[in-house]
């Protein structure tokens, strides 16, 4: 097994699916990427067991098609070493060496069976749907900041995909804040809703092109994407979701439209002021006045800062997490955002103010901290 490759080429391929290998590992072969030679390409895979990502790239030369697993630190780490020069990598068979020539080097390493590397699962009777990467790379960094981290309620700890034949929706929550991401255009051919994990929704996340077509599909217990030379499956998470548009209050008359910057800048300098293990904020509202006040009384710290703003409804003092506010805010990309809210004592729910486009629907909600009188 025999191939020449432009060195750019694989460190790109390489880091690509290198996200899905884990720090460690049980299995010692899931530390490997799997080559996989044949006539006309190189598929390169790597997999943490939940997850399998595959890119196919083409080599400038191959001969001898073959399969061998490759130590992923140790090759990764030389590639990236090198400039942007051609290499040639071949295999023994028999001992499953590995040997990398470039014009003036030659390291080598040992390779492992590739029988021991698990096999990408198939899918019983799919459903497909194709979205376009860039709603979705815009659905999982807006949604992905807003699930937990209670492996005691996995379900809460990924992305809620509902599709359907008008528009698909993507949610997520841990209980404390919630983001619902909708999209008016883009629609699949039947109803359908599954969890995806965290995991392959980062990678995906970090490496999806422009304006390409990501093909999904998807049964029970799997979710297949695939787009250009890269495809990606991993395992759903198991259960039902919690009914998040029961959690959402629908009548809101405390309206408040503050420019989102300004807001941003003040409620990072007033929170550096509150205490550090509930982040607490206490937003003080008047016609047209918004005062952000934080304490620790520990350390005798305190903070007030007042912003112009616009807000309709009686006057209002309601805490929140700061840390939660500032997640949402820098999740939001319209100039201003209004905060809806009832009571001190009820959520409040923050939408742009402005939303340039309107086939994006998006909404973030957000609970109260109760305020120490």
């Amino acid at each position: 097994m025999k191939f020449i490759i432009s060195s750019t080429v694989l460190l790109k391929n390489l880091q690509m699916i290198s996200g899905v290998i884990n720090s460690s590992n049980t299995l010692p072969i899931l530390d490997d990427f799997l080559f996989e030679l044949s006539e006309d390409a190189l598929t390169i895979t790597a997999s943490d067991l939940e997850t399998t990502m595959s890119v196919k790239v083409q080599p400038d030369k191959s001969e001898e098609p073959g399969v061998v697993a490759i130590p992923a630190k140790l090759l990764l780490e030389t590639i990236k070493s090198l400039p942007n020069i051609p290499v040639t990598i071949s295999i023994d068979p028999e001992s499953l060496a590995v040997e990398i020539l470039t014009d003036g080097g030659k390291f080598k390493l040992t390779g492992h069976k590739s029988d021991e590397f698990p096999l990408k699962p198939t899918l019983e009777d799919p459903s497909s749907v194709t979205l376009d990467s860039e709603i979705l790379r815009n659905a999982f960094t807006k949604t992905l900041f807003a699930t937990g981290n209670d492996e005691l309620r996995p379900v809460m700890t990924g992305v809620f995909c509902e599709l359907s034949t008008e528009d698909v929706t993507f949610v997520a929550t841990d209980a404390h804040k919630l983001v619902r991401y909708k999209r008016k255009d883009a629609k699949a051919p039947k109803p359908a809703s599954f969890i995806l994990p965290k995991k392959p929704i980062n990678q995906l996340k970090n490496i999806l092109p422009d304006d390409v077509d990501v093909r999904i599909d998807y049964d029970q217990t799997n979710a297949f994407f695939e787009y250009e030379n890269v495809n990606l499956v991993c395992r759903l998470i198991d259960g039902k979701y919690p009914n998040y548009d029961a959690v959402i209050p629908k009548e809101n008359p405390n309206v408040l439209s503050v420019e989102r910057l300004l807001f941003i800048g003040a409620l990072r300098r007033v929170s550096l002021y509150a205490n550090q293990s509930t982040n607490q904020v206490r937003l003080k509202i008047t016609g047209q006045e918004l005062i952000l006040s934080a304490e620790d009384i520990d350390y005798a710290n305190e903070a007030k800062e007042r912003i112009s703003c616009s807000y309709e409804g009686e006057d209002m003092e309601i805490g929140f997490n700061s840390k939660f506010l500032l997640d949402m805010l820098n999740n939001l990309e319209s100039e201003r955002i209004r905060i809806e809210m009832s009571a001190p004592n009820r959520a409040g729910i923050l939408i742009p103010a402005d939303n340039e486009n309107e086939n994006e629907d998006i909404l973030m909600l957000v609970m109260p901290v109760m305020l120490n009188q």
